[in-house]
């Protein structure tokens, strides 16, 4: 088979490419397949997305990416699946996925990992707020062949419109990438979380509760972004995202968090931050929201926070017993190579093309 994705960025950019389809692409490959990778943002509209200004640039980037997708309507005819990651352009109404599968007859493979069909602007990207057009996510569902959910509430939403929508879960390579495991008798003692700026307002949750700890434990408070963090502690160091030094980076952390709020679009997402924590055997302190709860288990590799007492107890208690952290760790690793890493879902991933 020869099988199209469809993707908004250039590939090895962005995590939800990166986790959710394309570290199986040498599966099919394997599998005696091709593909053919084509992203609607280009290298250098990529370099500027998220900075300020550019404005003229990136428009032209978007005008460029909407070319790229008609000339492409030309030379779709040989592929025999479409997999759209998230949506085929990422402004207006679903023109080409409503000719790809109404009008060329192909079959489309949906996936999504958050609540897309929510308004979700933040200030990178207010100016193409208005035309989204999110509620084309349920048409391109209705019009798929099958729909990859990245966990159970995603899959309910896509079920009004198509019944054949399952879960395929953001996963992680604990073979080529994910492939240490964290010492956790160290003399220094970090606390980590990791994640973009879009999602750094779910920290000011757990900011009084480390403010309070710093008064009687010696910890570093590390945030790992493509923006610095503001934050009223002491014990913060930021590092800049890079791909290049991500595990390592990671590896420093001895206990990683996933605060959310309780809302409709953190419902939507998919524990990334506790899947990549748990696979370097990293206890995950969560929030009880999205995925968070099916992937930590209470007391055996992390804990479920609720509340700021839950929060400074479950932490005080790892910051205390580095035994527990070990046990907590090796649990956590064991958890994402069973059910949550490449190898363990592979067979459900190639199903989709079935």
């Amino acid at each position: 088979m020869h099988i199209l994705f469809l993707v908004p960025y250039p590939p090895g950019k962005a995590p939800s490419q990166r986790f959710r389809f394309e570290q199986y692409l040498h599966f099919l490959a394997e599998a005696g397949h091709t593909h053919q990778l084509e992203s609607f943002v280009s290298e250098a509209t990529w370099a500027i997305l998220y900075k300020p200004g550019h404005t003229l640039t990136k428009a032209l980037g978007i005008v460029g990416g909407f070319l790229r997708r008609f000339l492409l309507l030309f030379s779709v005819g040989k592929a025999d699946f479409v997999f759209i990651h998230r949506e085929a352009s990422p402004i207006g109404p679903p023109v080409f996925e409503w000719l790809l599968a109404n009008v060329l007859g192909k079959r489309i493979v949906y996936d999504f990992d958050d609540a897309i069909w929510i308004p979700n602007t933040s200030a990178a990207n207010s100016i193409v707020a208005g035309i989204k057009w999110h509620h084309k996510v349920g048409s391109i569902c209705r019009w798929a062949y099958k729909i990859s959910c990245g966990n159970k509430y995603l899959r309910e939403y896509a079920r009004q419109f198509n019944p054949n929508a399952i879960v395929n879960p953001t996963t992680i390579d604990t073979v080529h990438l994910h492939n240490q495991v964290k010492e956790q008798r160290t003399e220094k003692l970090v606390i980590g979380w990791t994640g973009t700026h879009s999602t750094m307002k779910y920290l000011d949750q757990v900011v009084p509760v480390l403010a309070a700890l710093e008064q009687h434990y010696s910890f570093e408070f590390c945030v790992i972004s493509n923006q610095e963090p503001q934050l009223p502690i002491r014990s913060l160091v930021f590092r800049p995202w890079r791909k290049d030094t991500e595990i390592a980076d990671l590896l420093t952390f001895n206990i990683g968090l996933m605060p959310l709020e309780d809302d409709p679009w953190a419902k939507g997402k998919c524990a990334f931050k506790a899947l990549q924590y748990m696979a370097l055997g990293v206890p995950a302190l969560v929030s009880p929201v999205g995925m968070n709860s099916e992937v930590v288990t209470q007391g055996v590799n992390g804990y479920i926070c609720t509340s700021y007492q839950e929060w400074y107890d479950s932490l005080e208690k790892l910051l205390k017993d580095h035994d527990l952290r070990t046990r907590f760790g090796q649990a956590a690793r064991a958890t994402i190579e069973a059910r949550f890493s490449v190898e363990a879902n592979r067979p459900n991933f190639l199903a989709l093309f079935a």
